[in-house]
């Protein structure tokens, strides 16, 4: 493990602390490989993970002194070339406490129809984990991915179904008479001649020889069995991707209204500041004007942050499927939520063995090369046998019952279709090369969303430097300018300025934390490591 410590002045007497950790760690490639036209990629997660703070308001950034990533447990693998369903406990747990009060009605089809049902009532305060948490239990999107999962293990099912022989059963009761409405013998109206008669048929019959119109079914759905299994990984990685962005989204809008509530204040110290020269004569008009369209402005820039708040936070609500009455609101400081100490090329083949989008890809392929070979088996001979017992009896006779069996084998061989199966065939062919080609598009845009990604976690650390620094020489700046001009060697157009440059500071800063903690999560989305942070 090797420790790396850099300072960078802050203001006077304030230092940033930043250290990187290089660890060793060992780490296996994923390989491709291809049999009998299926392909499959081998792979292994690993991801490094830390929680570095940053402090807020005045306070220099400390990112803390010691994180070991290699202890940092691995997530889960799902490699192709073993199936396996994904746990849905592990997916639906409850790994954090949240509120009962945000769950939604578990009636999906609750339809509100009174304004008392869908005013907002509980106002709670998460975490991002708990948002995460609450999302993995409700959204709703995620919850069809794992209904069509389910469907698809059904399908597998009855597709093994085919494996196995099939037993009918057939029985029926009949009673049969004559004369019910002839007239015969001056009898008429009355039947004769009834008879009652039970009779009963068994039939096993077994399909030997399918060729490989039965394997290639299984195949089939196992492979799209594989391919929901994958969706749904999939889309847990985008759901953690979109609601980190709407709570960070929810961060920047709380941390908007913070700084124009300052900005605000600021105005009106600068208005009382202007009025009150103006008074002991060394003051004009013109400054008290202008100090007074300064806090109009502010004003309203934090009407429209407020706006804005109000909007993150449905915007989270709808993400994560709440309650009609709740409220969600961000818990969470504005901090740096984590290093990425894995380099850049290292991080792209990371993406190439995790991501569930190539492996779509490549199960895509082996769907479409199982419709190939089942398509091209209705053209082949097929061999079934099958075998019969039937019984009978008549009850008013002096016969006892009677029964007999027979046993066949069959063969079908549709010699000329027209040219449909080879047609269907082609069909086929032409889908297994569109997934190769998905697989390569794929590929290179799961290496541009890293490079994307890792570019922009890179600018937007630096830009914390730089916005930290800018910030407290932003606030000393305002404080000197409000100095000289109550000496009446500055100008209000000084204080104004610098209490705009302040604002601007303060919103560059919070923008640099909250688009490192994006391109972070973007980072992490790239690389599908599903591990909390």
């Amino acid at each position: 493990m090797k420790f790396s410590y850099y300072l960078v002045a802050v203001g006077t007497g304030s230092v940033i602390v930043f250290n990187t950790i290089n660890s060793a760690m060992s780490q296996t490639f994923s390989s491709f490989q291809c049999t009998n036209n299926s392909c499959i990629l081998l792979n292994s997660l690993w991801r490094p993970d830390s929680i570095p703070n940053i402090a807020d308001g005045n306070k220099p950034i400390a990112i803390s002194e010691i994180y070991d990533f290699a202890q940092s447990p691995a997530p889960s693998s799902m490699p192709l070339a073993s199936p396996k369903p994904p746990n849905l406990t592990d997916i639906l747990s409850e790994r954090t406490p949240v509120p009962s009060k945000l769950n939604p009605s578990p009636n999906p089809l609750q339809f509100p129809t009174k304004p008392e049902e869908v005013r907002l009532e509980a106002t709670e305060a998460i975490s991002l984990q708990q948002a995460l948490e609450l999302a993995r239990r409700n959204n709703r999107q995620l919850q069809v991915a794992l209904l069509t999962l389910e469907r698809s293990r059904a399908n597998v099912r009855e597709a093994q179904a085919e494996e196995y022989p099939t037993l009918n059963i057939r029985g029926g009761l009949n009673n049969a008479g004559s004369n019910v409405f002839s007239y015969e013998s001056n009898n008429f109206g009355s039947s004769t001649g009834s008879s009652t008669a039970l009779r009963g048929t068994a039939q096993l019959s077994y399909n030997v020889y399918t060729a490989g119109a039965r394997t290639a079914r299984v195949r089939a759905a196992e492979e799209q069995l594989r391919f929901d299994q994958l969706d749904v990984e999939r889309l847990t990685e985008q759901l953690r991707l979109d609601v980190s962005n709407d709570y960070y989204d929810l961060q920047q809008a709380d941390e908007q209204v913070r700084i124009n509530r300052a900005a605000v204040t600021n105005a009106e110290a600068s208005l009382r500041d202007a009025q009150a020269l103006e008074q002991a004569g060394v003051g004009t008009r013109f400054d008290v004007l202008r100090s007074q369209v300064q806090l109009a402005n502010a004003n309203q820039n934090l009407t429209n942050a407020l706006s804005q708040q109000q909007v993150s936070r449905r915007q989270l609500v709808n993400r994560l499927s709440l309650s009609q009455v709740a409220n969600a609101i961000a818990s969470d400081p504005v901090e740096i939520a984590g290093v990425w100490d894995l380099p850049l090329e290292d991080s792209i083949i990371q993406a190439f063995q995790n991501r569930a989008e190539l492996q779509q890809d490549l199960v895509q392929r082996n769907i479409s090369e199982q419709n190939r070979r089942l398509a091209l088996a209705s053209i082949k001979p097929t061999v079934a046998v099958s075998s019969n017992y039937n019984i009978s009896d008549t009850f008013n006779d002096d016969e006892s019952f009677g029964d007999d069996y027979s046993l066949g084998a069959n063969v079908t061989w549709n010699l000329y279709d027209g040219g449909a199966a080879k047609a269907r065939a082609r069909a086929q062919s032409a889908n297994i090369a569109i997934a190769e080609t998905s697989f390569a598009d794929t590929r290179n845009q799961v290496r541009f969303e890293v490079e994307q990604a890792y570019s922009s976690l890179q600018s937007n650390l630096a830009n914390i430097q730089t916005a930290s620094v800018a910030l407290e020489q932003a606030r000393e700046a305002l404080r000197l300018a409000r100095l000289r001009f109550q000496a009446g060697v500055g100008t209000q157009t000084d204080v104004i300025s610098a209490e705009n440059d302040l604002t601007q500071a303060e919103g560059n800063r919070v923008t640099a934390v909250l688009d490192y903690n994006r391109a972070l999560a973007s980072l992490t989305r790239a690389i599908s490591n599903d591990q909390p942070r």
